[in-house]
């Protein structure tokens, strides 16, 4: 993959994590970006489905934080991101571990009707939480809606947030998960 095209999906996760703005990923980020996909979903944080999205993204902070806040500051820095990610992600096990967890649930969540998959209007609301516009979400779901159900299975959703981060060529439908790059 390209050191310039690995850069700029790092960055643009970075910008998703770091939710107060501050140009640091913090615990509270992690915690607050959960609790508004919640709240814009008018989820309780205590149903089942609620505490698996919390702790999906408590499970990672505190893998990122181990692995990647070196200077042991309770913050990660854009630069710590990027380094410690590219070395994360390179592993199919280390996304699963970190990654996957969060993704299903979130996924799960915004599956409103239970059929195992993510509609235009569920992936439209998923992803405008991470802060996506409407538009990019709409060629999001036309290029990863292989099958052309006019929706992504949440096995699929998941597996495009992995080829995101691992995707050797610009350009595929994966690049567009969170808008163009």
């Amino acid at each position: 993959m390209s050191t310039e095209l690995l850069r700029r999906k790092l960055d643009r996760a970075f910008d998703h994590l770091d939710a107060s703005g501050n140009g640091k990923v913090e615990r509270d980020d992690l915690l607050g970006l959960g609790a508004l996909i919640l709240v814009g979903f008018g989820e309780s944080p205590t149903s089942a489905a609620g505490s698996k999205v919390l702790h999906g993204f408590e499970s990672i902070w505190r893998a990122l934080s181990a692995e990647l806040d070196v200077d042991c500051e309770g913050a990660i820095s854009p630069e710590e991101f990027r380094t410690g990610m590219t070395s994360v992600l390179s592993e199919d096990e280390r996304f699963d571990t970190v990654f996957r967890p969060a993704a299903e649930a979130v996924a799960e969540l915004y599956d409103t009707d239970g059929d195992g998959v993510v509609g235009p209007a569920e992936l439209r609301g998923m992803l405008s939480a991470f802060g996506t516009s409407h538009d990019d979400a709409d060629t999001a779901l036309d290029l990863l809606d292989h099958d052309l159900e006019r929706g992504i299975s949440v096995g699929e959703l998941v597996e495009a947030t992995r080829a995101y981060y691992r995707g050797a060529d610009q350009g595929t439908a994966c690049d567009q998960s969170f808008g163009s790059l």
